[in-house]
């Protein structure tokens, strides 16, 4: 194992490396939350495919084709679409609003100041997901060095939170991209073939395996649905998804990298089935299918490439984990801190105004090791990140996507629409199970009819609201944002501005 540890400390100290030159790079508010909005296609593809493809995707979908063969494919197949659509159809229009947080995009379209319970839905959601990324990659220092998962947790989490505290979303950016690499070189370029050759490849694995491992469907058409609702629809509204889409240089590049990126997800979703079934032939006898990925590298791989693969799945973990890091300490300073402080001590100035950087990385740093003291306390948090996701969809999922494509919408049907859908959403989940399918869909149900009775029995959105709304909209295409529409020069109804 010598040499797989070599690998993995060179690793480690490349990605402390590229953090530092962020640090470099990082000279105002909008490089350190944004990158400052200058990525190309390739940069913004790759950050884009190494934040959505984490330890869940990883890890638990080599564990669920393990389980039931190709049809495990789609926990991240319903990732992929997400980003598919979102490229498609609202990427261009993310991107020209030039904002940071998607509560400011509600503030935005539909007027006024009052977005705290979204900030706070938001910040519940990216905190739990830096969590259960911290605990995934746990797992690989546990196999890898025989730790135990609290040590690990420590060790991945202080890389972590080090490049992501030095240069922000460049640092992030940077690091993402390397990552980005040296996942598809280990998952996708030698574990995938080299676990294919082990299993006798397709015609042995159809032997040992029978048909219905081959089958898109055999996970069950209700549990399709439910991925594609909870993820496809998650990734459509998640802060940790729409910062990655505000680092764009031009809405062409959010949708070309973007649509390039929801590609790259479907292979990987097919790759880790087949990893999956591949190990199922190999070690059939597996009491927990999450350690397929584990026991496929371990055994199967020679000294040098085992480390490798290892390092690959440390990247998938560990750009999700700082991605949403970032994502909680943005919604943090830019929306949670400064409706409180408006709300006990109006007049006072926001500090997300003054561009300090100081504050958001005061902020990571802070909500950092708030992240290892929760992993290290806690076993599994599945529970917490279904209750955030349930809470996600159900109660924001209407109000945003509505501003996006429905002109009639208004900030009462907006904000009423949050409250009945987060509301239903809870008492579903006492009333049911938490995790149980029906909440999500009983919150986008009473959310969505809720959002248009409120919006037609009350006044449209004034015109000077939908005039700027409508202004950053119409930038072409192919417009540099960070050019055209310089940061100083926003908006009238500026989120900060109490």
């Amino acid at each position: 194992m010598v040499l797989d540890y070599i690998v993995i400390a060179v690793y480690m100290i490349a990605i402390l490396g590229v953090g530092y030159w962020g640090l470099r790079r990082s000279k105002t508010k909008s490089d350190y939350l944004v990158a400052g909005r200058r990525l190309g296609t390739f940069m913004y593809s790759g950050a884009l495919s190494a934040i959505v493809l984490g330890g869940a995707s990883t890890v638990g979908g080599i564990g669920l084709g393990y389980s039931y063969g190709l049809s495990g494919a789609w926990l991240v197949v319903a990732i992929g679409l997400g980003i598919l659509v979102l490229s498609a159809f609202f990427a261009k229009r993310i991107v020209k609003l030039k904002v940071y947080t998607v509560t400011e995009m509600l503030d935005l379209r539909y007027g006024g100041n009052s977005g705290l319970i979204s900030g706070i839905v938001m910040f519940l959601y990216t905190l739990m997901l830096t969590v259960t990324s911290t605990l995934a990659y746990a797992t690989i220092f546990h196999v890898l060095f025989g730790i135990p998962n609290i040590a690990g947790i420590a060790i991945g989490g202080t890389v972590v939170v080090a490049y992501s505290v030095m240069g922000g979303m460049w640092s992030i950016t940077l690091t993402d991209v390397v990552q980005f690499v040296i996942k598809t070189i280990g998952i996708l370029f030698l574990l995938l073939p080299i676990s294919l050759v082990h299993a006798g490849g397709f015609s042995g694995m159809r032997e040992r395996l029978g048909e219905s491992f081959f089958s898109p469907w055999s996970i069950g058409g209700a549990t399709i649905i439910t991925y594609i609702v909870v993820y496809t629809l998650g990734l459509l509204i998640g802060q940790d998804i729409w910062q990655r889409v505000f680092t764009a240089r031009t809405p062409k590049v959010a949708r070309i990298g973007g649509l390039a990126s929801g590609a790259y997800c479907l292979i990987y979703a097919v790759a880790g089935a087949l990893i999956g079934m591949a190990t199922r032939v190999i070690y059939p006898d597996l009491k927990v299918p999450d350690e397929a990925f584990a026991t496929i590298v371990q055994d199967s791989l020679p000294p040098g490439v085992r480390g490798l693969v290892l390092a690959a799945a440390l990247a998938a973990m560990m750009s999700t984990a700082s991605g949403a890091l970032i994502a909680s300490a943005t919604v943090l300073t830019s929306d949670i801190f400064p409706r409180l402080r408006a709300i006990f001590r109006p007049g006072t100035p926001s500090f997300a105004q003054g561009g300090s950087l100081t504050v958001y990385r005061v902020a990571i740093l802070g909500l950092g090791i708030v992240t290892i003291l929760i992993a290290s306390s806690v076993s599994s948090v599945v529970a917490a990140l279904t209750i955030a996701y349930n809470i996600l969809v159900g109660g924001l999922f209407v109000s945003i996507l509505g501003g996006l494509v429905w002109k009639r919408g208004t900030r009462a049907g907006a904000w009423a629409s949050i409250l009945v859908g987060t509301v239903a959403v809870i008492i579903t989940m006492f009333a049911t199970d938490i995790l149980a399918n029906q909440p999500i869909y009983v919150g986008l149900g009473t959310g969505l009819v809720t959002y248009v009775v409120v919006s037609l029995c009350t006044r449209p959105t004034e015109e000077a609201i939908m005039s700027e709304w409508t202004h950053r909209l119409s930038a072409s295409d192919t417009e540099d944002i960070n050019v055209s529409r310089p940061e100083t020069a926003t908006i009238a109804f500026d989120p900060h501005n109490h």
